[in-house]
């Protein structure tokens, strides 16, 4: 009777789980789609001599909003409650999203950006918290497991939307984040606030909430946040340098790194894969395992002779970078009790965006030191090898216990 009770609870929590998965990847879908359209909106303001340096600053606008806003998200997620923070913020992503496509102004268009950031801040955080309040542990690895499955596909499809918006009007694209509208609604329909353990509930008023029962991990956060930008640095060495690794094997023409790229980038799956099949594992051993692919595959990127070896390194690269995000996010949940689960999350989403801000930085300063693109890459991948191996041998330490949560507000 009991499993039976257990099993349809978890299907009433199917429709929370696809609209949070969906509302995870909106702050993905704002850098992802715009790439497409950079050319045409540099031409349409080719009369503005700044806008070839303007139009990629509002493309990468966000991530520096949400690096500096994400930790005053948190905040607000602990104190007033999850679900009204992220609807609130999916209306106003889905405002400032579209609103470019009726504005002619560059700066216009930037400040547009700057506040999506603000917005995807706190989507991003409230996504995450609620992740670990509706799901014990198993529960969890599935939905990240569907969210790094779901990841490239989505991706690809908005690339697809995203092209063909931009050739029928420069700014087309922008009617694109018309997609958090509806998102918007099944948020209403279907998200709940989660209880604590002790059975208090948000109200919207924090003096009516139960005092936190557990002091605030900052030794934990403090972790969480080094090993958060540590990583997503790494992460997005390729992502953002790859070409250039490219061309020091001899690949020059875009069209044929995109095509030696293409069969690599399906290992991403791979990597949710072995994330979800190590479920049982610690997280030392996971986050272990995930330091060392994507090291190994940096590293034989920087020694790769020729096209054929970067391309089998890239595969290795790209296993490791489908594990990344669910692998970091599962071990962050499991440090944080839920009285301060949103504020450490906060944190997580900050250092991960500022380790994807800083990665084009760090990467151009190793390139001057050691004079090749290849260079870098294989410095950052052993980078990633020692901090695989330093989290092998370190010792385990016991982690606060996550509450769960299954029940509705009343």
């Amino acid at each position: 009777m009991r499993s039976l009770i257990d099993f349809f609870r978890r299907l009433t929590l199917v429709p929370q789980g696809i609209t949070i998965v969906v509302a995870g990847f909106l702050p993905v879908f704002a850098i992802v789609s715009m790439f497409p359209a950079i050319p045409a909106i540099i031409d349409h303001f080719a009369t503005d001599p700044d806008a070839r340096w303007k139009v990629p600053m509002m493309v990468s606008a966000p991530g520096l909003t949400i690096a500096l806003i994400a930790p005053f998200a948190g905040f607000f997620v602990d104190r007033f409650g999850r679900r009204p923070l992220l609807i609130g913020a999916t209306l106003l992503y889905g405002l400032v999203g579209t609103a470019p496509f009726f504005l002619e102004s560059l700066n216009a268009l930037i400040a547009c950006r700057l506040l999506l950031g603000v917005a995807e801040a706190a989507i991003l955080t409230s996504v995450n918290t609620l992740i670990a309040d509706y799901w014990e542990d198993r529960g969890r690895k599935d939905w990240l497991f569907l969210q790094g499955i779901c990841g490239p596909f989505l991706a690809s499809g908005v690339i697809l939307m995203s092209g063909a918006a931009s050739a029928i009007r420069w700014n087309g694209i922008f009617l694109v984040y018309a997609v958090a509208f509806p998102v918007f609604v099944a948020m209403i329909a279907w998200l709940h606030e989660p209880r604590r353990a002790d059975g208090a509930a948000f109200t919207g008023n924090a003096r009516k909430e139960k005092a936190p029962r557990t002091p605030f991990p900052t030794a934990s956060i403090a972790l969480i946040g080094s090993v958060t930008l540590i990583a997503s640095a790494l992460y997005y060495v390729f992502i953002i340098s790859g070409s250039l690794a490219w061309r020091e094997v001899g690949v020059m023409d875009p069209a044929r790194i995109g095509q030696l790229t293409a069969i690599p980038s399906l290992f991403v799956m791979l990597g949710a894969l072995i994330f979800r099949l190590m479920g049982n594992m610690s997280h030392k051993v996971k986050l272990a395992t995930f330091f060392g692919l994507l090291g190994v595959g940096l590293a034989g990127i920087g020694l790769a002779p020729d096209w054929r070896w970067l391309t089998a390194a890239l595969i290795v690269q790209q296993t490791g970078a489908g594990m990344a995000v669910a692998t970091i996010i599962l071990w962050a949940q499991s440090m944080l009790p839920f009285e301060h689960r949103g504020r450490g999350m906060g944190v997580w989403t900050a250092c991960f965006f500022f380790g994807q801000f800083s990665s084009p930085w760090l990467v151009h300063q190793a390139e001057n030191i050691v004079g090749t693109m290849q260079g870098a890459f294989l410095a950052a991948g052993l980078v990633g090898i020692i901090a695989a191996v330093v989290i092998g041998l370190a010792r385990s330490s016991r982690s606060p216990q996550p509450t769960t949560l299954l029940r509705s507000k009343s």
